[in-house]
């Protein structure tokens, strides 16, 4: 199993602008932590950013402090960027070509919102061959409103986490990602006995 992050949306929109996430606690703490461990381990990382074009839209506008990477990402290392303009991070982007170029096959879903860019990424990377691993407690919403209905923030994630778990992804929280992920250290390594030691 070869495994890249997908760090999706991490921006001051989400904490500071018009759409701050609820739901889980803790969730960039989270996203933070995952991403320390991937650079550990040898995983890639690749944050997307999101932009909306259109001059009528108030959300995610270029260049404005809500469109820009949250501190907690921006101020960490990772493999690539992609900006994107859409809920999926492989519509338009370079996504695609750059997993299968170093050959990964495993996707691991962080960032926002769950029930939107993360949900549609995991469903695109699946329906690519991919296997998903998606990230319970390092991806989050908020609640919803619209004309449709009401639903509230843990309503939403955690129908999404249902609903990935069916068919589209493994869901973990990031205690058990780190578990699966973390390399033995050299003193839990297997050692040669004293007598092949020495033969």
């Amino acid at each position: 199993m070869k495994r890249a992050l997908m760090v999706i949306d991490v921006q001051n929109e989400y904490f500071t602008g018009a759409l701050p996430i609820t739901y889980p606690s803790g969730h960039l703490s989270n996203i933070a932590r995952v991403m320390d461990v991937a650079t550990t381990q040898g995983i890639p990382v690749i944050v997307a950013q999101h932009t909306f074009t259109q001059s009528d839209t108030p959300f995610f506008k270029r260049h404005t402090a809500e469109w820009q990477l949250h501190p907690e990402v921006a101020d960490r290392s990772y493999d690539l960027l992609i900006e994107k303009n859409y809920p999926g991070c492989f519509t338009g982007t370079e996504l695609e070509a750059w997993l299968k170029e170093r050959e990964i096959d495993t996707l691991v879903i962080a960032g926002y919102m769950s029930h939107m860019c993360c949900d549609t990424t995991a469903r695109q990377a699946m329906h690519l061959g991919l296997k998903v691993e998606f990230l319970s407690d390092a991806t989050g919403t908020l609640a919803v409103s619209n004309t449709a209905g009401s639903v509230s923030a843990e309503e939403m994630h955690r129908s999404i986490l249902v609903a990935q778990q069916m068919m589209i992804s493994t869901v973990l929280s990031t205690e058990e990602w780190i578990d699966r992920v973390m390399v033995p250290t050299s003193p839990n390594a297997p050692r040669l006995s004293e007598d092949k030691a020495l033969a």
